[in-house]
């Protein structure tokens, strides 16, 4: 357990639930659903045909010759990372480049770029690509481009651990923190891959699901007609301060990020491990690095993404790491899976929960699974004091993060 305490001053978003964190924030607690129909011509020849896209496209937001600049994923990681600061008042609050550090990723990084590119290099020959092709879809684009946006000069870090790109980044930043790097990180994650090719491969693997029909209703984890995840798009980014900092330039704090577990299955490049050994070993390790036992834990954001193995593994590891006491919800019921950029919108909704003392719900949970023995938020947003939460992010590759935030 560290003796330095590392808080959260800044929150942005753009998700398929809202344009910032306050229009996110709301939708959750409404209940509302951000996956609709692919309209595209191209998504007719796929057996996947809906997803959880920005309700705010970037483009209005960025001026389109910088657009044409930057991949879809940085565009959204500038808006995220852009609000974050703002929000934290640290425009004109003159932090030390020198101490300021980014540590932000994606999953799968400038895919469309890619593949767009490749279609130009195809029809039209190599003169036609783009000259800024290459920091497009660079994988460190995203963290690089917010590091510049604010002059960072302690260091930009690009994390990509799958689906718990988000949470990585997050743990890395209060890593940094703490063994005395930087005293204001840039933390978060930011993903932009509805396209033909990353759809039908997900759908190759029957990893998503096919409930074409009722786009709302699709993603509904523990559910017991659960058939697959709903890909999602959008970017988180949270302000990480150390505590003192922020008290000296008189910060509102948002909650304290009290620890850190990450873990890896050495399982399975795709299957979760049955029996979440390596997720509840980062549950452990992050309630002891904050100082706290199971019992402190009121709140589970889960990882939970609508899928019929992964979602009830996790409901035996939050038993076995954290107890039957606390209540359980999955927002990817509402924004979809958005891959790389799952772990830090999850853990703004986390940190949100415990300032307003309630659990965002989990919809569309109508038949639940028989094994489905903890208590889940169904339906409706509930009132609850929340002293400590746990947001777990685990992705391909056997990659576990758990995250504990506490309130300040």
């Amino acid at each position: 357990m560290s003796t330095v305490d590392v808080v959260v001053t800044g929150l942005g978003a753009t998700t398929p639930l809202g344009g910032d964190v306050a229009s996110t924030w709301d939708a959750m607690l409404a209940g509302r659903s951000g996956v609709g129909s692919l309209t595209e011509e191209w998504a007719g020849q796929l057996p996947v045909r809906i997803a959880a896209r920005v309700a705010v496209d970037p483009s209005e937001i960025i001026e389109r010759v910088r657009m044409r600049r930057l991949d879809r994923s940085e565009a959204m990681a500038i808006i995220a990372a852009k609000q974050a600061w703002a929000d934290a008042g640290l425009e004109g609050a003159g932090v030390d480049p020198e101490r300021l550090a980014v540590s932000f990723g994606s999953g799968i990084g400038g895919a469309i770029t890619l593949l767009d590119q490749d279609d130009i290099l195809e029809k039209s020959g190599p003169r036609r690509v783009s000259p800024h092709t290459v920091p497009m879809l660079m994988p460190n684009g995203p963290a690089a481009y917010v590091g510049l946006e604010f002059g960072a000069r302690a260091g930009v870090r690009a994390m990509a651990s799958a689906c718990a790109t988000g949470a990585e980044a997050l743990a890395l930043g209060l890593d940094l923190i703490r063994a005395g790097r930087a005293d204001v990180v840039v933390a978060g994650s930011t993903e932009a891959v509805i396209h033909p090719l990353p759809i039908a491969g997900f759908a190759s693997m029957r990893a998503m699901s096919t409930r074409n029909d009722e786009p709302e209703r699709a993603s509904r984890p523990w559910d017991r007609n659960r058939d697959g995840f709903v890909l999602g798009e959008g970017s988180g980014a949270l302000i990480l301060e150390r505590a003192d900092h922020a008290a000296a330039r008189g910060a509102t704090v948002y909650a304290r990020l009290a620890g850190a577990g990450v873990t890896s299955d050495g399982y399975d490049i795709v299957q979760p491990d049955p029996e979440c050994a390596g997720g509840i070993r980062a549950m452990r390790m992050a309630l002891r690095d904050a100082g706290l036992t199971g019992a402190d834990i009121k709140h589970v954001n889960a990882h939970a993404t609508s899928t019929p193995a992964g979602d009830m593994g996790e409901i035996m590891g939050i038993r076995a790491a954290i107890g039957e006491h606390p209540v359980v919800t999955s927002t990817k019921s509402m924004t979809g899976h958005l891959l790389g950029a799952a772990g830090a919108l999850e853990s703004i909704a986390t940190i949100l929960a415990i300032r307003d003392s309630v659990v965002p719900p989990t919809i569309n949970l109508d038949d639940p699974d028989d094994r489905l023995d903890l208590d889940v938020a169904a339906h409706k947003a509930r009132p609850l004091d929340i002293p400590a939460a746990v947001n777990n992010s685990f992705g391909f590759g056997g990659h576990n993060v758990a995250l504990v935030f506490a309130r300040a």
